[in-house]
C-alpha cells in the first residue's frame, strides 16, 4: 500500500511545481512559445514594436526588441510620479503640498488618470525638471531610460519617430514597473496611491484593456505622440498572479488594436498556464 501513497505524493509535488513555477532568468525558456506568438503577431503588422512582459511572481520574462529605445511619450509620467512619491516617503514632501494652487495629490491624479500635460510640467518643475527624474532613475539603477525635456518642450519638437531623447527600452520600462510594484522604491502607502491612480487611467481603453475579459484588473499609463502609441502597466490574472507589461509602438497603422492583441496574447498565456496546471492536478486525484 505504500507505493501508491508515494506515487500520489510525487504527483502532488509535480502539480505544485506547475502551479508555482520556479524563478526564471531573462529570456525565460518557458515563455519561448509566447515570444514566438508575439513575434508573429507584430511581424504581420506595419510599424515597429517593443514589448516586454514580466511575471512579478517568479521573474519569468519575455521581450521583443527589448533593448531597443522607443520614445516614451507620456509613459514617462510614471517616473515623474515615482520621483515625487519617493520624496514623500523620505519626508521631504507631502501629497498635501500646494503646486500652482492645487495639492500635489490632485496634480498627480490629473497627470496619471487624464495624462494632463500642464499638470505634469507643474509637478516636474517642483521636482527640479527632467534632470531630477534622471538622477532618481540613476539612483535606482534603472539604465535604459532617459528624460531630456519637459512635456511642453517635447510637444513643440518634431521627428518623434526617430527621436533619441526621452526614450526607454522595453526592458528598462518593465524594470521600473517591477520596482514600483515590489516595494523597492516606494512604501506600501505610496505604491497603493500610485496603483490606484493607474487603475483609473482614462486614456487607454482601446489599448491593453480593450480585449481582456471583463473585470480584469489593469493599472496602466498610456503615451501618445505623432506616430507613437504606448501603454505600460500591470495585468492581474485570475489566480492573482500579476504581470508587468510594456508595449511601445511607432509608425505603421492600427497601433491601438495591435497593443490590445499583444495584451490579450500575454493574458491568455499566463491564464492558460494556471488552468492547465489545475486541470492536470485534478486528473491526478
Amino acid at each position: 500500500m505504500r507505493a501508491p501513497v508515494l506515487s500520489r505524493l510525487l504527483l502532488f509535488s509535480v502539480a505544485a511545481n506547475l502551479l508555482v513555477p520556479a524563478p526564471a532568468a531573462a529570456s525565460s525558456p518557458e515563455l519561448i512559445g509566447l515570444e514566438s506568438a508575439l513575434s508573429n503577431l507584430v511581424a504581420q503588422r506595419s510599424g515597429d514594436y517593443g514589448i516586454a512582459a514580466l511575471d512579478l511572481r517568479d521573474g519569468a520574462i519575455v521581450s521583443i526588441n527589448g533593448d531597443t529605445p522607443f520614445p516614451m511619450a507620456s509613459t514617462v509620467k510614471l517616473a515623474i510620479a515615482a520621483t515625487y512619491l519617493a520624496e514623500v516617503d523620505q519626508g521631504r514632501r507631502s501629497l498635501g503640498d500646494m503646486i500652482v494652487g492645487r495639492s500635489a495629490a490632485k496634480v498627480m491624479e490629473l497627470m496619471i488618470i487624464r495624462s494632463d500635460n500642464q499638470a505634469t510640467d507643474q509637478l516636474l518643475a517642483a521636482l527640479g525638471g527632467p534632470v531630477a527624474i534622471q538622477q532618481w532613475l540613476s539612483s535606482q539603477d534603472i539604465p535604459g531610460i532617459r528624460m531630456d525635456r519637459t512635456i511642453a518642450q517635447l510637444l513643440r519638437d518634431r521627428g518623434h519617430l526617430a527621436d533619441s531623447k526621452d526614450v526607454a527600452t522595453p526592458i528598462a520600462m518593465v524594470k521600473l514597473l517591477n520596482k514600483l510594484d515590489n516595494g523597492t522604491v516606494l512604501t506600501a502607502k505610496s505604491r497603493a496611491f500610485l496603483l490606484g491612480l493607474m487603475s483609473r487611467c482614462a486614456t487607454g481603453t482601446r489599448r491593453i484593456r480593450a480585449l481582456l475579459p471583463a473585470g480584469t484588473r489593469v493599472e496602466d499609463k498610456t503615451g501618445t505622440l505623432d506616430g507613437i502609441t504606448n501603454d505600460v502597466g500591470f495585468i492581474t490574472m485570475p489566480d492573482g498572479r500579476r504581470v508587468a507589461v510594456v508595449v511601445f509602438a511607432r509608425g505603421g497603422r492600427d497601433r491601438q488594436p495591435v497593443i490590445a492583441e499583444v495584451a490579450r496574447a500575454i493574458y491568455d498565456r499566463f491564464a492558460d498556464s494556471v488552468r492547465n496546471a489545475v486541470a492536470l492536478f485534478m486528473q491526478m486525484q
